[in-house]
């Protein structure tokens, strides 16, 4: 890994485009969708809590389930990969994209998507759930608030905000988020294992147009061999490497 040609294409790229994944989250303690399922909901299945017929069979079980990974979330905090990534769009402006398959809503809470440039949530959000007959989202009240299923304002029955088990992915989201990456000087794939498509394919519309990606993650992935540059590290501390930080 060259760390000065790896920085020196990042500072002199007017178009970035970032995907972050679950190793992001990590640092700031939000286990991923599997490690969670400890203790009571140890045996239950992946697809027992977030798929579309799972939710059809036993509503109040999978809302169980979410409202406790959403109190979860509201007790962390962004780290500093989070505001590393904030920094770098406020540097970069409207050529700056962020694309995450995290639903916890930290990107937005260390300031992503506020300095001129998008971010995208491409599996949706824990923090709101939608309206089953509308399709429109609401923010979920304080955890002690919270009854479920929740009622939307609109008086219908709301689902978690998230994308399920055989579910696609929103498609303004998905296509916002694949322009962004193939007109990209340079793509960051960041903390993601690189083996849930079709996110894992942005970084190759980078490629493909000629753009330099830059992979960090502790790990190598599925993804490393056709890296311009990976980074072996954790995502905050890579990105401030990066960054000259």
């Amino acid at each position: 890994m060259n760390l000065t040609a790896a920085r020196t294409a990042l500072n002199t790229a007017r178009r970035v485009a970032v995907l972050t994944g679950a190793g992001v989250s990590a640092e700031s303690g939000i286990p991923t969708f599997r490690d969670a399922q400890t203790g009571h909901w140890a045996r239950f299945r992946p697809e027992d809590l977030a798929s579309p017929g799972a939710y059809r069979r036993d509503p109040d079980t999978v809302w169980e389930w979410y409202a406790g990974r959403y109190r979860d979330v509201l007790r962390a905090h962004p780290n500093p990969a989070h505001h590393h990534l904030a920094q770098l769009e406020r540097q970069k402006g409207a050529g700056f994209f962020l694309a995450t398959q995290n639903v916890d809503g930290l990107h937005a809470r260390a300031g992503s998507g506020t300095h001129g440039g998008q971010l995208v949530e491409l599996h949706g959000n824990l923090i709101s759930a939608r309206d089953e007959v509308t399709g429109e989202t609401f923010p979920l009240p304080h955890p002690d608030a919270l009854i479920t299923p929740p009622v939307s304002p609109r008086g219908h029955r709301m689902r978690p905000n998230v994308v399920w088990f055989s579910e696609f992915l929103p498609e303004d989201a998905l296509e916002a988020a694949q322009a962004a990456f193939a007109e990209a000087d340079v793509a960051l794939v960041v903390g993601t294992s690189g083996v849930v498509y079709p996110a894992a394919g942005l970084a190759l519309e980078t490629l493909r147009q000629g753009g330099v990606v830059i992979e960090v993650n502790p790990e190598a992935t599925e993804l490393t061999e056709r890296m311009t540059f990976s980074l072996r590290d954790t995502a905050s501390r890579g990105l401030a490497a990066l960054l000259g930080g």
